[in-house]
């Protein structure tokens, strides 16, 4: 389980290509390594992924094909940076929402509104989880816990503060990115538990 609150940027220092299949390794941040062990699971833009090898601070990580296919890790270059948070433990304070590590789509920038102390910025997003989308709800984006500002049609916004655009990586996100979508899980079993209940009715 994860908060939902970045602990850091970690850089990317090399991958290595297989079929269908990435190792990648990062440099976390000073201090995060510390306490960190093999098979321990760390979130990469809100893709929860499994430590395989450890060296000081840098830390490798498998990503296989679904990984690839249904998040932007398969868009990183060396020199790339990844918002980072390690697995909450059980007492750790929950400052965002709890979270997954399990990315369900990514969604696009399609415009940003800037102002002196303010961003807020909007994402296109696949027809099919708009249902889970909801004014004031919780949203996770590359791993980042957000509040939904506005839903207008296939869109919705997040408006962020210099804080979380200096801590992570949406600071400097531009129009056309991609970026990780995990749906609030609370919100999607509630959802999807009343489309049930409904349809057993209709039937």
């Amino acid at each position: 389980m994860f908060t939902g609150i970045v602990q850091g940027m970690a850089e990317v220092v090399a991958i290595e290509e297989r079929t269908e299949f990435r190792i990648h390794q990062v440099r976390l941040p000073q201090g995060l390594e510390v306490g960190l062990e093999l098979g321990a699971s760390v979130a990469h833009n809100g893709c929860c992924l499994t430590v395989t090898h450890l060296e000081g601070q840098l830390a490798s990580f498998d990503l296989m094909r679904e990984t690839l296919r249904l998040t932007n890790l398969g868009e990183l270059e060396n020199g790339s940076h990844v918002n980072i948070e390690r697995a909450a433990r059980f007492g750790d304070e929950i400052g965002g929402h709890s979270m997954s590590g399990h990315v369900m789509a990514m969604v696009t920038i399609d415009a940003i509104e800037a102002t002196a102390n303010n961003r807020r910025i909007w994402f296109q997003a696949p027809v099919e989880l708009m249902r889970f989308l909801f004014d004031k709800g919780y949203v996770g984006l590359d791993g980042v816990s957000l509040t939904i500002g506005e839903v207008q049609g296939t869109r919705f916004c997040v408006n962020l503060i210099p804080e979380t655009l200096e801590r992570t990586l949406m600071g400097t996100r531009a129009v056309g990115d991609r970026i990780n979508l995990e749906v609030d899980p609370q919100t999607q079993a509630i959802v999807e538990t009343v489309e049930r209940v409904m349809a057993s009715r209709l039937a």
